[in-house]
């Protein structure tokens, strides 16, 4: 393991960033290129002050942004939504109720994990949670509109699947036909569990398929096993651009030790114990950012931007101060992670 610590390019939102969104404190920013070529970044809990709370609570919401703004911070050019105004993109009311099944079920809020493009479609997992930690279930939502507008797919994972393992969820296009995904749960105690799914399947469950061990070898359709032990929180998986050809990147946000780690894989079956791997951020106590311990206070999130390669690795990055409630915003920072292979 190596340091290669980020640095930091621009705060992403925040008062005098995206207050005519209608967002002044917001988390999170998953961000994939819709088919027209713009970049669709969603966030989480939202609200129209900079404080966690208030008025205007929705998640997840989506910004857009152009594609050549990356090596500067992101510029945003508009919203989902009317006008400018960042609506709600999955329709439910917090601390309402939902319907699986034949139950009713108390949910507080719908976060987003990752966003893909799978030909002129996009696709959004969310987990449906009462709580935050206390998932319901998770879904797909698509948009064939490059974001402006999404619908539920009917898709939906039970949120004890897998012993609770498939809840927050990364993806990325193979170049075999396959969406590759690693997966962990929302309680920031757990490994990572690495699934497939042919392209064309991603909105049927059945389609899905495991890695484990059977008689000692990993294969596809075994029972799925821990590839990585851990306390994960939230994962992004891309290919980028290299020196020599193409890397498979994984950023994960890693709670037991508060940090921020990028794995260089040959693959998404690679063996993530031997990986090369930097740690491009580390968190700290919020009364000691100024004391050398860290680059950023209370960090999670982490999220690949389109437009990266191994050298100018931007990775969106959230900061929220539990005490105050503000700083409650996502930023971006540039890491050169070269050269691990």
């Amino acid at each position: 393991m190596t340091e290669r610590l980020a640095t930091k390019i621009a705060d992403l939102t925040g008062p005098g960033i995206t207050d005519r969104f209608g967002i002044g404190g917001t988390d999170l920013g998953a961000t994939a290129t819709a088919p027209d070529g713009h970049l669709v970044s969603v966030f989480g809990d939202t609200f129209r002050g900079p404080h966690v709370g208030g008025p205007g609570w929705r998640s997840p919401v989506a910004l857009f942004a152009d594609a050549a703004s990356v090596p500067t911070g992101l510029r945003w050019t508009g919203a989902s939504g009317r006008g400018e105004h960042a609506r709600q993109l999955v329709r439910y009311l917090h601390h309402g109720w939902r319907r699986s099944g034949l139950r009713l079920h108390r949910v507080t809020t719908v976060l987003p994990t990752d966003v893909i493009t799978v030909g002129r479609d996009m696709f959004l997992h969310v987990m449906v949670c009462r709580e935050l930690g206390n998932v319901r279930w998770t879904e797909l939502h698509r948009s064939r509109d490059g974001c402006r507008t999404w619908r539920p797919t009917g898709t939906r994972w039970p949120a004890d699947l897998h012993d609770g393992l498939f809840q927050m969820l990364t993806w990325e296009r193979g170049t075999d036909g396959y969406v590759y995904a690693f997966t962990t749960g929302f309680q920031r105690e757990h490994g990572l569990l690495l699934h497939r799914v042919p392209e064309g399947g991603l909105t049927d469950p059945a389609a899905w398929q495991t890695w484990g061990i059977a008689d000692d070898r990993w294969g596809w359709g075994n029972a799925p096993t821990i590839v990585l032990p851990g306390r994960f929180g939230e994962l992004s998986l891309r290919r980028v651009p290299a020196d020599e050809g193409e890397r498979w990147v994984l950023v994960a946000f890693d709670a037991g030790q508060y940090r921020m780690d990028v794995r260089i894989l040959h693959g998404p079956t690679a063996d993530l114990h031997r990986a090369p791997m930097a740690t491009v951020l580390r968190g700290c106590h919020w009364d000691h950012e100024d004391h050398g311990c860290g680059h950023v206070a209370q960090l999670y999130g982490g999220y690949v931007l389109p437009g990266s390669t191994e050298r100018e690795l931007h990775l969106v990055v959230s900061q929220w101060n539990t005490a105050s409630g503000w700083p409650y915003r996502a930023m971006q920072f540039r890491a050169d992670v070269s050269g691990l292979v």
